[in-house]
């Protein structure tokens, strides 16, 4: 009986651990796990955007016209407008990690 709440006690924590830290997920280090995790709850899983919303599309026409360097911008320090919700190298996304998204993008840009 001891083991058993003690092995429920171990995969409580490992738990809370996995929803707590994002680098333990099984997203792994590539762009499209990047993409899931920090950019498709607002850009979509397809990169349409939600116009309704104001959050533009990374498949439009203007997105494909953009820079590397002005989406590395607009992902790691919130680009023209500082949009702090876009600040994600002060939210730990190094930049290697922001050229695997912009990657990922191209990717959903070619679909």
């Amino acid at each position: 009986m001891k083991l058993l709440k003690l092995f429920i006690l171990i995969v409580m924590i490992a738990l809370t651990l996995f929803l707590i830290v994002p680098n333990l997920s099984w997203a792994g280090e590539d762009g499209a796990g990047l993409y899931k995790t920090k950019c498709a709850a607002c850009h979509g899983v397809d990169g349409a955007g939600k116009p309704a919303a104001k959050i533009p599309s990374l498949v439009s026409s203007e997105s494909k016209a953009s820079s590397d360097a002005d989406l590395s911008d607009a992902i790691a320090n919130g680009g023209k407008g500082k949009k702090p919700s876009h600040a994600f190298a002060n939210k730990g996304l190094s930049p290697d990690q922001t050229k695997m998204v912009i990657a990922y993008i191209r990717d959903l840009q070619k679909k």
